[in-house]
């Protein structure tokens, strides 16, 4: 069955492509910049084809694992990294940098405000999870940003001169919510705020969707550590699934026995064939989160061009692969997502429908066709149920068929 788009979603398209040069252009050099450090780091370490032979059982001695953490290491300039498989996702990575950065007793203070909804239940601040933080006799506080938007630096200091202070995290994202995502420099401006005043806290980045946007990652700026999955940026739509972390060699070091257990840390975990499309997708990644930049800036000025609210504008400078649509209502939102879901190359037959995910506290819809389950660097659409019915699209594996997606999100929405 052939697309189908109506005359004026193309002359939308057409013009959308046009106002859109100069922002292209801008995300090429930066992805040809990633490129470049990437490529230099696999150079470095001496990739070889033995590098992609895999193990199984406890995964022991395995090169090409370890070699794939030292070049991790070199990208992000840190002192050591933890690529695995074995985590399940973006949030069991940043839960085990959690559980390794704090002891009972001490305190975790968010400055960007309340955390991405299934942080919270691990915290525990939102339901009654077993194990949470809380349950360990963990602290909680947050600093929240200003009206602006912007990181509260006075407010920040103040808060992490109380003792029991330990370990602060940054969102670098904006997750279910309407605030801005931050740029590197403004993690910076944190990152040196806080050793203003404290030197013995640890420094911790959320940072999904943000890698290889800029030139810079938040390591580079003062950050300890680094947390992401695989099944974003990193992962250039090839990794199956897995997590990173990558900083200090103490914070990694805890992190790892909390990812197994005490005592064997990253000895073990089987790679089980895979460390060839964690390294082919590693290497794809500036080019293929390029790709979903571009795609997030043709949605959001196909959105204005039809007179929807966008957050960030097709203007303005990304420091990440989310792009926020307001739509005020269900109807409109649900539409949205149907049309996502009918240019997905996987599932295009499916109607999305909102259903109760875990570790969220509203129904949530979401619109994904997906080689990788899951994976938020190819394009998909999703959003909670509740006011001000607001869409988070992210990805898109090539600009040409994420054009078509949101194509077909738009022709749906004319419908």
């Amino acid at each position: 069955m052939a697309l189908h788009f109506s005359d004026k979603t193309r002359a939308l398209a057409h013009q959308a492509d046009q106002d859109l040069s100069t922002q292209f252009a801008h995300v090429d050099a930066i992805s040809a910049r990633n490129t470049e450090k990437v490529l230099e780091a696999f150079q470095t370490h001496r990739v070889g084809e033995s590098d992609f032979a895999g193990t199984t059982g406890y995964g022991y001695d395995d090169t090409g694992r370890d070699k794939l953490e030292q070049i991790y290491a070199q990208i992000f300039q840190t002192e050591d990294a933890l690529v695995r498989l074995q985590f399940v996702n973006g949030t069991h990575a940043i839960t085990c940098a959690l559980y390794g950065a704090l002891r009972p007793g001490e305190k975790l203070l968010y400055v960007t405000g309340a955390p991405y909804d299934t942080i919270q239940s691990v915290i525990g601040i939102a339901g009654n999870a077993f194990g949470s933080l809380k349950s360990y006799g963990i602290g909680y506080g947050q600093v929240d940003l200003t009206q602006t938007g912007a990181p509260n630096l006075p407010a920040i200091q103040k808060a992490v001169l109380e003792p029991s202070v330990k370990a602060t995290v940054i969102q670098r994202s904006r997750g279910y919510d309407t605030r801005p995502s931050l740029s590197v420099d403004q993690i910076g401006q944190i990152c040196d705020a806080i050793h203003a005043v404290r030197s013995d806290v640890a420094i911790l980045v959320d940072n999904c969707y943000g890698e290889f946007v800029e030139e810079k990652e938040p390591t580079q700026v003062g950050a300890d550590l680094v947390m992401g999955s695989l099944i974003k940026n990193p992962g250039g739509g090839l990794a199956p699934m897995g997590g990173y972390l990558a900083g200090r060699r103490d914070l990694i070091h805890q992190a790892s026995m909390r990812l197994t257990v005490p005592g064997i840390g990253k000895e073990c975990g089987a790679t089980l064939g895979n460390n060839r499309s964690l390294y082919q997708g590693l290497f794809l990644a500036p080019h293929i989160t390029a790709q979903a930049v571009k795609t997030a800036l043709f949605a959001a000025r196909m959105m204005e061009l039809l007179g929807y609210q966008t957050d960030p504008s097709s203007k303005h400078m990304r420091h990440d692969i989310i792009q926020m649509i307001q739509f005020g209502a269900p109807e409109p939102l649900k539409r949205f997502c149907k049309g996502i879901q009918f240019g997905a190359p996987v599932d295009s037959y499916v109607t999305p429908e909102p259903w109760d995910m875990p570790g969220y506290d509203s129904q949530v819809i979401m619109a994904a066709g997906a080689f990788i389950q899951g994976s938020s660097i190819e394009l998909s659409a999703d959003g909670p149920m509740r006011e001000p019915y607001t869409a988070y699209l992210q990805g898109g594996l090539t600009y040409e068929s994420g054009r078509l997606g949101i194509m077909l999100a738009v022709e749906s929405l004319l419908s």
